[in-house]
């Protein structure tokens, strides 16, 4: 705990074509070595085959997978007695966001194909649609919380 006072929170940029805060989270979230500039063109190649493929809007296409990614609940380990044990923990949305576009790019990333503009965009469908691996993680860690409910009062 700080004891200069609060530290005010920063507001997300936003990107500079489709000037949305969203796809600025999602090109900090894939940069690697520092090479924002990649990220990028990453990201917007992406952004260009989703709209190829559907012939609507990219950013509802990348809104539409991100909200149903975004879990509600998750699991936390927490140490009581010796024992650690799965406790679920509610989510806030800037933390289910983070979550949510972590899971995508590491779904995207772990998916056969050309390049990573084109594994992205197919996850991102994907995820739109109600499938894919990002969606069965998010699934998985809401089992994982509906099986260890009983540990919810070590809250």
């Amino acid at each position: 705990m700080s004891r200069r006072g609060t530290a005010e929170e920063k507001t997300a940029k936003s990107d500079p074509i489709y000037r949305n805060r969203l796809v600025n989270m999602l090109v900090n979230h894939i940069l690697k070595h520092g090479k924002k500039s990649l990220a990028y063109q990453i990201i917007y190649r992406a952004v260009k085959k989703i709209q190829q493929k559907t012939k609507t809007n990219p950013l509802s296409v990348l809104r539409e997978a991100i909200r149903r990614v975004t879990p509600k609940i998750a699991v936390k380990a927490r140490r009581q007695s010796g024992l650690t044990q799965q406790v679920p923990i509610e989510i806030g949305s800037t933390q289910g966001k983070a979550l949510a576009i972590r899971w995508l790019l590491g779904a995207s990333r772990k998916r056969s194909g050309r390049n990573m503009a084109f594994k992205l965009s197919s996850e991102l469908m994907d995820a739109a649609k109600g499938k894919g691996n990002a969606i069965r993680k998010k699934e998985e860690t809401h089992r994982m919380a509906e099986a260890n409910r009983a540990f919810a009062h070590l809250r």
